[in-house]
């Protein structure tokens, strides 16, 4: 399918294996364009209620009609096809106005999380060359943004109230009480009202469009690394959502209710949150944030059918009472990071709904693996390969090399929402690509049944004496012990082996266990080369923006305090 490959370079060699697990023989995906979604939504349940936000509501036909008006003012700002345009918004019906809008006048969608420091903010900013951005009114990113314009390639700046998608008793109380969350905005021309971009009642002027074209700009990172503009096209997410729907099963004349909690800036909610649900005409019940109150009173007004969270969020669930808020829901899927088995287990017996984890990179739209909703679910597997997705384990010492069932190697996949390429980074994108499978960094294996089960980060493993440790065996294994709430392993210099582990752990709370019988606890579980040489407890471990357990911050941590031991003796 042209729409899903980059140029994927030579063949394969017939000799050098075939992949571990064969494309699923769903029917060819059609390439689409992403605003087909939102056109069949509202010409097919166009009264059907699309956004809620905060108790206040707009239909598909609403959001259909704001979205053309916006798209007729940027194009009167200047955004013209193949331009990049920034979104550096909370979960809003703005949102969903706008990256719609950007799409259909062929712009490109450069997501952007508000909570980046000024420095980030500059950075994916110069590396994408976006032009425009659409941010809200919150003191926490305008004020980041707007030493930004001029210096940069950006130029125009939109601005979106949050007390103008608000219900009209809560805007005024928001206007009036949080005052200082509002940035002060500029009066000139840089700055353009939301309200004046969807001023004129025109529709935009018609654009060629292919599938094939670039849709979203999606920035890599995460926990480690230089972030990287991973290229999806139009046909690359839509292929994807396409995908959820196979998996999951959808009765047309049915709506579903996802509760989008998770930042749609964010690839696994652009995905499940946004472009599902808009091609299933599912209702979005949006929240600009996690906060736990808010969240639960929300679960309970409006009983979801659907949830897509991240471990974290499991996690803090499970510490609190509920009260039927899940009693609806049909479709529990955790992504962003590995869901502990310990996690899953409480949360299904607190709520009685199946939870089942999927894996997937922003390389990948960004789902390529997830467990089924009904059938069989491996502890600790992500499933076997999402339809219509090829996944294949090579051997990271010979990649050339595709393993046995059962052996351990890279993942790497193949599929219609596999990304185009890296922006701008020639080298970068020939490296994480062989034979036109994305190489995604990760060491699993596939069991007799095509279920993947992931065993670490390539660059997380650490070499012990020779051996090869894989700190998430560490992590699993303590996250065995009732009272870890979160682990984290990673490799230190050891003078003896070369490196070591060494565990971070946070407990629940109120729990106490000391260093000795965790490490007991850890022997009858893991080998002794797998043994930390020391396990050190803090009340948190660091995160990611979007919840996912971060170890920069450990690894950094623990460089400095080695430098200062040598700086002293």
């Amino acid at each position: 399918m042209a729409a899903a490959a980059h140029n994927a370079g030579p063949r394969e060699p017939a000799d050098l294996g075939t992949p571990s697990a064969p494309l699923d023989e769903m029917p060819a995906i059609a390439p689409r364009l992403l605003t087909d979604l939102l056109d069949h939504a509202v010409a097919r349940h166009g009264a059907w209620p699309a956004v809620d936000f905060m108790g206040r509501k707009w239909t598909y036909r609403e959001i259909g009609e704001l979205s053309r008006r916006a798209a007729r003012g940027l194009q009167d700002l200047g955004v013209r096809p193949g331009m990049r345009v920034g979104l550096c918004l909370p979960n809003t019906p703005y949102y969903v106005i706008c990256y719609f809008a950007i799409l259909r006048i062929g712009g490109v969608v450069v997501n952007f999380n508000p909570l980046y420091t000024e420095r980030e903010l500059e950075h994916q900013v110069v590396d994408s060359g976006t032009e425009v951005m659409i941010a809200s009114d919150l003191a926490m990113s305008l004020p980041k943004i707007e030493p930004l314009i001029g210096k940069t390639s950006l130029h125009r700046v939109v601005v979106c109230p949050i007390a103008g998608v608000l219900p009209a008793i809560k805007g005024t109380a928001y206007r009036l009480l949080k005052r200082k969350d509002i940035a002060h905005e500029p009066h000139d021309l840089r700055f353009v009202r939301f309200h004046d971009l969807i001023a004129r009642q025109a529709d935009p002027d018609p654009v060629v469009q292919d599938p094939c074209d670039l849709a979203v700009l999606q920035y890599t990172g995460g926990t480690t690394g230089t972030p990287k503009g991973a290229m999806l096209t139009h046909a690359n997410l839509a292929a994807n959502s396409a995908q959820m729907i196979a998996h999951v099963g959808h009765l047309p004349e049915t709506q579903e209710r996802t509760l989008g909690v998770l930042p749609m800036f964010h690839v696994f909610a652009l995905t499940t949150v946004l472009n599902y649900s808009v091609d299933t005409a599912a209702e979005m019940i949006l929240l600009p944030r996690f906060e736990m109150k808010s969240f639960l009173e929300t679960a309970k007004r409006v009983k979801p059918t659907q949830f897509f969270g991240v471990p974290t969020l499991y996690a803090a669930l499970n510490n609190v009472e509920l009260h039927g808020e899940f009693d609806q829901v049909r479709v529990c899927i955790s992504g962003g990071a590995p869901l502990p088995l310990d996690i899953r287990q409480k949360f299904e017996a607190k709520t009685g709904v199946r939870v089942v984890e999927g894996y997937g990179l922003s390389e990948a739209s960004p789902i390529i693996a997830c467990n089924p909703l009904e059938g069989l679910v491996k502890e600790n597997s992500c499933g076997p390969a999402f339809p219509g997705t090829a996944i294949e384990i090579r051997d990271p010492e010979n990649i050339h090399r595709v393993m046995k069932q059962g052996e351990r190697g890279e993942v790497c996949a193949r599929g219609p929402q596999v990304m185009k390429a890296y922006w701008n980074r020639p080298k970068d994108t020939e490296a994480t690509f062989i034979y036109g499978a994305l190489r995604t960094g990760d060491v699993g294996y596939l069991d007799e049944d095509g279920y993947l089960f992931l065993v670490d980060r390539i660059k997380d493993l650490i070499l012990c004496s020779g051996y090869n440790v894989y700190p998430r065996m560490i992590e699993d294994a303590l996250y065995e012990h009732p009272s870890v709430a979160e682990a984290v392993v990673i490799g230190v210099p050891d003078p003896y082996r070369g490196q070591s582990p060494k565990a971070f752990v946070a407990l629940h709370q109120g729990d106490l266990v000391g260093e000795e019988e965790l490490m007991e606890f850890l022997k009858t579980r893991i080998s002794k080369i797998e043994m930390p040489s020391s396990i050190e407890f803090r009340p948190s471990l660091p995160k990611t923006m979007v919840g996912k357990l971060s170890k920069k911050e450990l690894v950094a941590e623990e460089a400095a305090r080695r430098a200062a031991a040598q700086g002293v003796l």
